[in-house]
């Protein structure tokens, strides 16, 4: 009797030592499930638009490396970046949430999006040919033949000169003006509102050209028509410094639509609405910058007129998008406050 007691008791023993066991083992699974779930809770707190917006392209254009990574070199270090940009972009939302007074954390939650921009459009050299390892060109060529009647950068090389050929590289580097000037005034002026507003249109506008772009893989005209290009477009200072640029950072493809008269549409756009006096000041170089773009053998005309549409969207998106609640960072802390 006295044995089966202690065989009993020894039994439970043990069924209490795998029970409490198991407890443990799921009290510990249970923590970094916790742990994960509070991270995202924090990190949709302290993201706005711009951040979902730029971290839903991301996860696309990253699954896409992944699906097609034969297609690509190198695509293990293009993974590791786009995660690495990713992570950065959730860490300094989440710092700015919990230090919102420090100057340089504001100035680069809000400036990040401009390299930001340049790195994933400059990425396209390498992806463009991704999904489908061939060039649509021929198709554009024959739209703008349908619509002009000829080769347009072709045909525009008959009123080439050294002047002429630098104020339309003056032209076509205005873009980057565009996405600096307003934004900057909004952000001097602390409209937080109008601000978010323009870069997440911006954003919208920007990342919906790489995503056709790496659908559509079109080179510009001036590796498709190269065989018909007679004349240089030599100049002065401006062509120098865009031709120095290009020598580290020009891109085989990306062409349709074109992405400097997409986000320079939303800057033109955006000026109207929040700075109307801009508005016309950007609008003379803003139309010579759409025709400089098929001059200097950039885009067809067919990525001039995408890239106008494009941009309206994105304005429009970027609208929408900023009307909804949480869209600006760190909105439910400083409701009713500027930047």
């Amino acid at each position: 009797m006295t044995i089966s007691l202690f065989r009993n008791s020894l039994a439970a023993s043990k069924v209490s030592r795998t029970a409490e066991n198991v407890a443990n083992s799921v009290l510990a699974l249970a923590q970094p499930t916790r742990a994960l779930a509070a991270l995202f809770a924090e990190a949709r707190r302290s993201c706005g638009a711009f951040e979902w917006v730029s971290l839903a392209y991301l996860a696309w254009i990253t699954s896409v490396i992944v699906i097609f990574h034969g297609n690509i070199a190198p695509p293990a270090i293009l993974f590791s970046a786009h995660c690495a940009i990713a992570a950065a972009i959730v860490a300094l939302a989440i710092a700015f949430a919990h230090n919102p007074g420090a100057k340089v954390l504001r100035f680069a939650r809000h400036w990040y999006p401009l390299p930001l921009y340049i790195f994933l459009f400059e990425e396209l050299n390498g992806l463009t040919q991704a999904i489908f390892p061939f060039w649509l060109n021929r198709y554009f060529i024959a739209f703008d033949r349908v619509l002009t009647g000829v080769n347009p950068s072709v045909w525009l090389a008959q009123f080439a000169s050294p002047a002429l050929n630098d104020f339309m590289q003056f032209s076509y580097m205005t873009y980057f003006l565009y996405l600096v000037i307003l934004p900057a005034l909004l952000y001097a002026a602390k409209d937080r509102r109008a601000f978010w507003t323009v870069m997440v249109s911006t954003a919208v506008a920007h990342y919906t050209v790489y995503f056709i772009s790496v659908l559509l893989p079109v080179e510009s005209p001036h590796f498709s028509l190269a065989s018909l290009e007679t004349v240089r477009l030599s100049g002065g200072p401006c062509t120098h410094l865009i031709n120095w640029i290009e020598s580290y950072a020009l891109v085989r493809g990306a062409a349709f639509p074109s992405a400097h008269v997409a986000g320079s549409t939303v800057a033109i756009l955006a000026s109207w609405r929040y700075r109307r006096w801009l508005f016309w000041t950007c609008l003379p170089f803003f139309t010579c910058m759409c025709v400089s773009t098929v001059y200097g053998r950039y885009h067809y005309v067919a990525d001039v007129l995408a890239g106008l549409v494009t941009g309206a969207l994105g304005f429009h998106a970027g609208q929408r998008l900023t009307s909804h609640p949480g869209a600006w960072p760190m909105e439910s802390e400083m409701h009713g406050r500027k930047l």
